[in-house]
C-alpha cells in the first residue's frame, strides 16, 4: 500500500520570519504522519530555519532544486551535498518553470536524479506536456519519453525511493486542470512505462502525484483515483489552513 504524500511548493515565497510563521501556524495541526506524508518544498534561504522547526515533527523538508554536482565553479547553484548537510530530506527536478526559464533539460534532470540517490535525497521528478501538446494528442509521447529519460540507468530500489509528480505545464498556476478521470489515466500510464524500463513491482511501489492547480476543495476528486498518490501543489500550500485542508484530502 502506498502512503499519499503531499509536498507543498513555495516557489519564490516567503522571507525565514514569514516561513517560521506558518510553521508555528501548522505544528500542532499536522495529520497522522501513518496516513499521510506531509512535505514542504521551500526557498533555499529559508531551508535551514525549517530543517531546525521540523525536527521530531511529521513533516519533511525539502529543495526545490539542486545542482547535480558535489562542488565546483558553478555561481549561484546549491549542491546535494549542502543540502543534506542541512538536513534537507526532498528535492524537486525537472519542474516545468526551471525547464522553461532556465533551460532544465531531460538529460541534467537524470543527473540531478542520480545526485539526489547517491546523496539519499528523495527526488520529486516533474514530468508533464505543454497545451499545445496536449492540444496535438501529444500527451502520453512527452510524459513517456521524460520518465524514461528522467529513470534512465537507475536501479529498481533507486525508482521504488522516487517521487513522479504529474504536472501538466497547462495547468501549472492558470486555474485549468484535467478532470480527476484524465489526470488517473495519464498517472496510471506512467505506472505502466515504469512498468516496462523496470518491472511491476517497481512500478507498482513508485508514488505517483498529481500537480497543477490543486487545491482543498478538488484535492479529494484527485485522490480517489487508484494510481494517484498525492499532490505537488503550488499557490494553495501558502496558506496554512490551506495546506492543512490539502492534507486531510
Amino acid at each position: 500500500m502506498r502512503k499519499p504524500i503531499i509536498a507543498g511548493n513555495w516557489k519564490m515565497h516567503k522571507t525565514v520570519a514569514e516561513a517560521l510563521a506558518f510553521a508555528r501556524a501548522i505544528e500542532d495541526k499536522l495529520p497522522d504522519p501513518e496516513q499521510v506524508e506531509a512535505v514542504i518544498c521551500a526557498p533555499f534561504v529559508t531551508l535551514p530555519a525549517l530543517v531546525e522547526w521540523a525536527k521530531g515533527k511529521p513533516v519533511g523538508i525539502g529543495a526545490q532544486n539542486m545542482h547535480f554536482e558535489e562542488q565546483g565553479a558553478f555561481t549561484g547553484e546549491i549542491s546535494p551535498v549542502m543540502l543534506k548537510e542541512l538536513g534537507v530530506q526532498y528535492v524537486i527536478l525537472g519542474h516545468s518553470e526551471r525547464r522553461q526559464y532556465f533551460n532544465e533539460t531531460c538529460e541534467s534532470v537524470n543527473l540531478k536524479t542520480h545526485a539526489a540517490h547517491k546523496h539519499g535525497l528523495i527526488p520529486i521528478i516533474c514530468v508533464g506536456e505543454t497545451y499545445e501538446e496536449r492540444e496535438e494528442g501529444q500527451t502520453k509521447e512527452v510524459v513517456r519519453s521524460q520518465v524514461i529519460k528522467a529513470l534512465n540507468n537507475l536501479t529498481a530500489e533507486q525508482v521504488k525511493r522516487s517521487v513522479i509528480a504529474y504536472e501538466p505545464v497547462w495547468a501549472i498556476g492558470t486555474g485549468q486542470t484535467p478532470t480527476a478521470e484524465e489526470a488517473g489515466d495519464v498517472i496510471a500510464y506512467i505506472r505502466q512505462v515504469a512498468a516496462e524500463q523496470f518491472s511491476p513491482d517497481v512500478a507498482d511501489a513508485i508514488r505517483i502525484q498529481y500537480g497543477g492547480s490543486v487545491k482543498p476543495d478538488n484535492i479529494g476528486q484527485f485522490m480517489q483515483q487508484a494510481d494517484i498518490d498525492g499532490a505537488l501543489v503550488g499557490g494553495a500550500s501558502l496558506k496554512p489552513d490551506a495546506f492543512l485542508a490539502l492534507l486531510e484530502g
